[in-house]
């Protein structure tokens, strides 16, 4: 759900209210904004007051987040993007008619008849990186299931804007998209992470000693992620 925080001062904080089976609030700055996790049965009213209370932090927070976005990306010729952690070179072509991208080595060749559209370039880009996830993604997640003596889940991408993955109880295993952007080490890591779910349903000690059979670095893989999570969200 949706709110606003009003502050004494008069500024206005929109956050996102998750109410979860927890007994204490958390709070967390991510690129859509302030995020609370929230107990089941805590009074409204009693939440804004602690949030209100935790004002600084969180305006301070904010205001270091804006600060560190990365510009937004320009679906141009020559633009940059990222595939398994290696440079790929947007190569805008005119034709008579749009085609597919194609990949040459290090550059990504796209045909179009208007090189001003960026909407359907970008949609196309996005669409053939997609298939590229589809496929590393199955393969890593085969091995790696493996690796725990579990039969390979479903595999379903994701364009999430705040995880870059998640498992249920069904063992279907959801991976955003963009992470084919990054390096292998850190698609591996995320994996990992969900497959980890399979056994333990929660974030215990128990989970995170099946990461740390699967993938023994996992805690620089996590730092490394965060690290690059605002520029690997800059597509879509």
């Amino acid at each position: 759900m949706q709110y606003v925080l009003a502050l004494p001062n008069g500024d206005l904080i929109p956050y996102q209210l998750e109410r979860r089976a927890r007994r204490t609030i958390g709070m967390k700055i991510t690129i859509d904004g302030l995020i609370v996790h929230a107990p089941l049965r805590i009074r409204h009213a009693d939440l804004e007051a602690l949030l209100r209370s935790k004002a600084r932090w969180i305006t301070t927070k904010l205001k270091a987040r804006q600060a560190a976005v990365v510009p937004e990306f320009e679906w141009c010729d020559g633009a940059e993007l990222q595939l398994l952690g290696q440079p790929l070179s947007l190569s805008i072509m005119p034709s008579s008619r749009n085609s597919g991208p194609r990949r040459e080595g290090d550059v990504l060749k796209l045909a179009v008849t208007n090189s001003h559209d960026h909407a359907m370039i970008a949609r196309k880009v996005i669409q053939w990186l997609q298939k590229e996830a589809r496929k590393d993604f199955a393969a890593r997640l085969m091995l790696l299931a493996a690796q725990l003596g579990e039969p390979t889940p479903a595999l379903f991408l994701s364009n999430a804007k705040t995880r870059w993955g998640s498992c249920n109880s069904k063992r279907e295993v959801r991976l955003n998209w963009r992470l084919i952007q990054a390096p292998p080490a850190l698609i591996d890591y995320v994996i990992a992470h969900e497959l980890a779910h399979l056994r333990e349903m929660n974030h215990s000690a128990r989970f995170w000693a099946i990461v740390a059979k699967l993938y023994p670095g996992y805690r620089s893989a996590e730092q490394a992620l965060k690290a690059s999570s605002q520029q690997l969200y800059r597509l879509g």
